[in-house]
C-alpha cells in the first residue's frame, strides 16, 4: 500500500479536479494508499432539480475518486464502465464526502468502488462500482511527464470515516489519465 501523501501535477483544466476550470467542480482530492477520497459542498449551479444535485455530477464525484484510486496505486487507467445505485437525494449546499478504492487486478482490468454521503450526518447518497482498462505502460509514462506528476508522502494517515473532516491535501490529475 503507498503512503499517504497527495499528487503534485502541472496546473490543468480537468472539469472534476483542474484549479484552471473556472465552472469546474475543483475537488480537492485525498490519497492514502489505494483509497482517494474528497470533501465538498456543491453550489446551486450544480443542481437539476431546486436543491438537488444534478446525477451527472454525482456520477462524476464518484468516477474522480475511483480514478485517482488507481492512479495512487500507480495503476493509471480509462472509465469503461460505470454503475450508480442514488439512494437518496444529493442536496445542494452540504458538506458531501466521497471516498473510492481499487478493489481488484486482474492484469488490465482493474476493479472500483465508491460511496458519496452526507460528511455531517453520514447517510449513504450513492454508491458506485466502476471498472477500468489499464493505461499502457508508454501512455502512462507519457502522462506523468506532461503533468509532472509526483507523489508527495505526508506521513502514515488513512482515510477517515464518514462523517470525520479530513485535513485539506490536494490531488489534481490529467482528465484523460484517470476518469
Amino acid at each position: 500500500m503507498t503512503a499517504a501523501g497527495r499528487f503534485e501535477v502541472a496546473p490543468h483544466s480537468c472539469f472534476a479536479c483542474g484549479e484552471l476550470n473556472a465552472v469546474g467542480l475543483r475537488l480537492i482530492l485525498h490519497v492514502a494508499g489505494d483509497t482517494c477520497w474528497t470533501e465538498t459542498t456543491l453550489a446551486p449551479d450544480f443542481q437539476g432539480w431546486e436543491d438537488i444535485t444534478h446525477g451527472g455530477i454525482v456520477a462524476t464525484i464518484l468516477d474522480e475518486v475511483m480514478g485517482w484510486a488507481l492512479a495512487s496505486a500507480d495503476s493509471w487507467g480509462y472509465t469503461a464502465k460505470l454503475t450508480i445505485a442514488y439512494r437518496r437525494p444529493t442536496p445542494i449546499g452540504r458538506r458531501l464526502r466521497a471516498e473510492g478504492r481499487l478493489v481488484e487486478r486482474r492484469r488490465r482490468l482493474l476493479t472500483t468502488r465508491a460511496q458519496l454521503a452526507d460528511a455531517e450526518t453520514g447517510e449513504l447518497l450513492a454508491t458506485a462500482d466502476a471498472l477500468y482498462v489499464a493505461a499502457p505502460p508508454d501512455r502512462k509514462q507519457a502522462l506523468k511527464d506532461r503533468y509532472r506528476f509526483r507523489l508527495v508522502p505526508e506521513g502514515d494517515a488513512v482515510p477517515t470515516p464518514v462523517p470525520t473532516p479530513v485535513p485539506a491535501r490536494t490531488l489534481d490529475h490529467p482528465h484523460e489519465a484517470a476518469p
